[in-house]
């Protein structure tokens, strides 16, 4: 977080230093060269827009007025917003240029550059959503589900900041419809603010109802869902090296425990191997603990949000609590950590998961814990 700190301005005249930001960042690096559509992006490259959002960024009255820690952040956020592009952008068979899939991607990507940095997780987390959302202010007002993305930012981000970014973006670029994007922003800021959710989270009367909403498609945010649940269902959450195992150990008292790794063991499955014989394995052992209305632990990876919904979804069909407990650790006391293994995970095995490595949040369970173990 520190190289944020030296890098944005924080006073008269607000200057951003784009060649010791360059010099600074490999991943910014990366941008310079990488091929924009002209239509909305005249500019010229990802670099060349990078740089005039965040001068654009800069020169919001409403960023210089936030507190330094908030400014900084924001502006760390309008660095990474575009991240992914060099990994999304194609040229279509009608000479077009695309980048379909790099919000989504800009999200994991800005994950793992910040882990690796040591940036502290809620820091982290609300850089990775904003990244993640911040073309949604563009078109907010055509979309059906405008309702529930504004929830979730709420909880995960900031909506205000989410407006602050995309306003950025829009203006620091060259493109005919600038002005109707910005009056949709505006709009999209309106819509926050009568929800009550511009920069505060959406109160909902409970977490049942809370994991009940984002499960279910046209509920009232408003609807104080009847708890029926028996039993929890906790989910471990990590990769390789982060601790679990040890956490398990120290917190499941006499919860039954599905372990991966151990059906792995049975079923002479490598990490790198097919895992679908060891994923069957798991759910029948689920699904015998939800009948029963027992408690019980789920150890596995499950770092991308698909993973842990096959996990939340069994859990919600038996009516069970969901208890996500997500287990950290430093980059470099995870490799090491890894590596001090009896059998060690691959290296390319923890670098592809790292890669899809999406931390749980507070949409997807009845209570998430984070813990980093050192």
């Amino acid at each position: 977080m520190r190289e944020f700190e030296a890098l944005c301005p924080s006073g008269p005249p607000w200057t951003v230093d784009w060649t010791a930001i360059q010099g600074a960042f490999a991943w910014v690096r990366r941008l310079t060269g990488v091929p924009q559509d002209a239509v909305h992006h005249a500019e010229g490259d990802v670099a060349t827009h990078t740089m005039m959002a965040a001068v654009a960024l800069t020169e919001l009255q409403e960023w210089r007025a936030l507190p330094p820690r908030r400014r900084v952040r924001l502006f760390a956020t309008v660095l990474l917003h575009d991240v992914a592009k060099p990994d999304c952008t194609q040229h279509t068979p009608e000479g077009r240029i695309t980048a379909h899939g790099h919000s989504r991607k800009g999200d994991l990507l800005a994950r793992q550059i910040l882990w690796e940095i040591g940036v502290p997780i809620a820091w982290r987390e609300h850089v990775a959503a904003l990244v993640r959302h911040h073309q949604v202010p563009f078109w907010a007002l055509e979309r059906p589900d405008l309702e529930r993305i504004a929830l979730r930012v709420s909880l995960m981000a900031s909506n205000m900041d989410l407006v602050l970014l995309a306003k950025a973006d829009i203006i620091g670029r060259v493109c005919a419809d600038r002005d109707m994007v910005l009056e949709n922003i505006e709009l999209y800021r309106e819509y926050c603010a009568d929800l009550g959710v511009l920069d505060e989270p959406w109160p909902f009367a409970s977490d049942h109802a809370r994991f009940m909403y984002f499960r279910t498609p046209g509920r009232d945010p408003r609807y104080a869902a009847f708890d029926d649940t028996r039993g929890t269902m906790t989910v471990l959450s990590g990769l390789p090296g982060a601790g679990k195992d040890t956490w398990v150990a120290a917190n499941a008292g006499d919860q039954p425990v599905i372990s991966l790794d151990a059906i792995r063991a049975r079923l002479k499955v490598s990490p790198a191997g097919d895992q679908r014989a060891v994923a069957a394995a798991a759910h029948e052992e689920a699904k015998e603990h939800l009948r029963r209305g027992q408690s019980f632990m789920w150890n596995a990876t499950n770092v991308t949000r698909q993973q842990r919904d096959v996990c939340t979804g069994l859990a919600a069909a038996y009516h069970a609590r969901v208890n996500i407990v997500s287990l950290e650790a430093p980059y470099g006391a995870l490799l090491s950590r890894n590596g001090s293994r009896l059998a060690p995970v691959p290296a390319p095995v923890i670098a592809r998961l790292a890669a899809k490595w999406e931390a749980p949040d507070l949409t997807e369970a009845h209570t998430v814990t984070t813990l980093t173990s050192v």
